[in-house]
């Protein structure tokens, strides 16, 4: 079939996703209001009021010790209850139950109808390295070299492997010397099974001496890999990219000189991670820690400017190497792409149960969080240092703290077969929706646009 005859099948399904979100979201309104005195106008305001009780009740839980975060606890837990029972009790269940399925159905459709934008560039063939050198941490993940059998594996197939230990003296082995060395030596290909700290380490290494980078999925996380589309339930998969790879050439982020894969945080989540109990107790440490760092005067405000726009007095600031698709200041979403050129950045700053209800309400539109990108990142605090977490890694570094891009300063070699490459999912855009259902010309034009955005 030609390109022309699958863009127009492809631009016919999109019109029809969209149109059935918009009908599903109609009906989502209609099964609410009507047939009258259905009871439309208290499951709507109900429903607000019990996401506003859920939210000052995890801000109070949050921020607060004793008697207070017991009585957050249980509004939080208690208001998705309350609406349960009302519901039930008044009879309002089968008008709440339809709404809510039509909206997930309309939601759905809308997805599917906008248009994907393109991940990563095209990868390219690459060369069988003929000299690779792997770094592999035995702890990592728990003892995932050993259970994986990757050194084994490796040397099958002709890498020299160097396991990662303390050295005599105690403390973490010197990865960055390790690679230089295996430069020195004629590796032809740098890679790391270890987490992402560890990675970012080596990658800066590789980048340097322009070589290429392969990522083992041997960590804890591994959101690196998983960025890239690899399999993160089993990382020997990985080890087939030295006999049948392509290449990829993705960004590299810097913080003060250090290179970084992920993210750099700093404020509330950085705070909690230079303690040293959190690696034994991670939520009990975060949880004794958070009054303090979110009310109190132990978590130092962070004042940031990112290309020129202002973020004063914050609590908490995440830069990504990319964007993530979703504004997640855990980290738990995705990036589609690594290449784009440009730092994600993600600023909090909740005072109150009032800020932390508007938040849950109004999501990235609220005035407690702020999401943009940029090419370059500055944050200053009152204190010449400040806490940072970089990859999850707790470091103390000078302010002003410098966050900047290295454009695709990094070849990665992944697998030609990476069962875990995400389809990049578009932001929600119901304006877009409206013009795919019926702007037949200008739908057409905008998906196209969409299509080779980036």
């Amino acid at each position: 079939m030609s390109d022309i005859g699958t863009g127009r099948q492809e631009r016919a399904r999109e019109r029809l996703f969209a149109r059935c979100a918009l009908l599903a979201a109609l009906a989502a309104v209609v099964a609410l209001f009507v047939p009258f005195g259905s009871g439309g106008l208290l499951i709507v305001f109900s429903g607000l009021v019990g996401l506003v009780l859920c939210a000052a009740g995890a801000w109070w839980f949050l921020a607060h010790r004793g008697p207070v975060r017991f009585l957050g606890a249980l509004l939080a837990a208690g208001a998705p209850v309350g609406l349960v029972v009302l519901y039930v009790e008044g009879g309002l269940w089968p008008t709440a139950l339809l709404s809510v399925g039509l909206w997930l159905t309309a939601l759905l459709c809308a997805r599917a109808a906008l248009p994907r934008p393109r991940s990563h560039r095209p990868a390219r063939p690459a060369a069988r390295p003929a000299r690779p050198v792997l770094l592999m941490n035995p702890k990592s993940g728990g003892g995932k070299v050993e259970r994986f059998h990757l050194v084994e594996r490796a040397e099958a197939l002709g890498a020299r492997v160097v396991l990662l230990g303390p050295p005599e003296g105690g403390g973490q082995a010197d990865v960055e010397a390790l690679a230089r060395e295996a430069v020195a030596d004629g590796a032809d290909l740098l890679g790391v099974a270890g987490g992402d700290g560890t990675q970012a380490l080596v990658a800066a290494v590789a980048a340097e001496h322009d070589l290429p980078f392969l990522v083992i999925s041997a960590g804890t996380r591994n959101h690196f890999a998983m960025d890239l589309g690899l399999d993160r339930t089993d990382p020997a998969r990985c080890l087939d990219a030295l006999t049948d790879g392509e290449e990829l050439r993705v960004d590299l982020g810097d913080v003060a000189g250090r290179p970084f894969v992920n993210t750099v945080s700093f404020g509330v989540y950085a705070d909690v991670v230079q303690r040293p109990e959190y690696r034994d107790a991670k939520a009990g440490t975060a949880l004794e820690a958070m009054p303090d760092l979110l009310t109190g005067e132990d978590g130092a405000r962070l004042d940031a400017e990112a290309d020129g726009t202002a973020l004063r007095d914050q609590q908490a600031l995440l830069v990504s190497n990319n964007p993530y698709v979703s504004p997640d200041p855990l980290g738990g979403g995705r990036r589609p792409r690594l290449d784009r050129g440009e730092l994600g950045v993600i600023a909090v700053r909740v005072e109150g149960a009032a800020q932390a209800a508007e938040l849950a309400v109004r999501g990235s539109q609220s005035t407690g969080l702020n999401v943009l990108t940029a090419r370059r990142v500055e944050v200053t605090a009152a204190a010449e240092t400040l806490p940072v977490a970089v990859d999850g890694e707790a470091l103390t570094l000078p302010t002003p703290v410098v966050c900047t891009l290295r454009p695709r300063a990094l070849r990665v070699l992944v697998p030609r077969d990476r069962p875990g490459t995400p389809a990049p999912v578009p932001p929600l855009n119901w304006g877009r929706i409206v013009v795919l259902a019926f702007g037949p010309r200008g739908g057409e034009k905008h998906a196209r646009a969409h299509r080779h955005d980036g």
